[in-house]
């Protein structure tokens, strides 16, 4: 199966403080926007979490950087992208490796 019919070597994840109930309507939103400006050009749009004062939106991608860019291009003009934590790791494996910002050391999920 190749990776544009199948699962990817990457999961891009965005991350978010959620300190209200009310952020999951706009989750909502910054994922179906992401799902249409995607259109598998960068990566797929695998879903969302979100609780314990976060939300993350999946992306599975052979590309993370470029998803990343391809995010903050749909994303960008939004307020809250000034609070985005983004974060890759290999499919099958926990070790996340920090995308933005660039001073976060670790990153983790909740």
């Amino acid at each position: 199966m190749s990776s544009e019919q199948g699962i990817r070597k990457y999961i891009l994840v965005l991350q978010w403080p959620a300190p209200s109930e009310d952020d999951f309507d706009v989750l909502i939103s910054m994922e179906d926007l992401l799902q249409s400006d995607f259109l598998d050009t960068y990566g797929v749009v695998d879903g969302h979490d979100f609780g314990a004062g976060e939300m993350n939106i999946f992306i599975q991608t052979d590309r993370p950087l470029e998803a990343f860019q391809h995010a903050k291009t749909s994303l960008g003009t939004d307020a809250r992208w000034a609070y985005v934590r983004a974060a890759y790791r290999p499919v099958g494996e926990e070790h996340y490796v920090v995308v933005w910002p660039k001073a976060l050391e670790v990153f983790s999920m909740s």
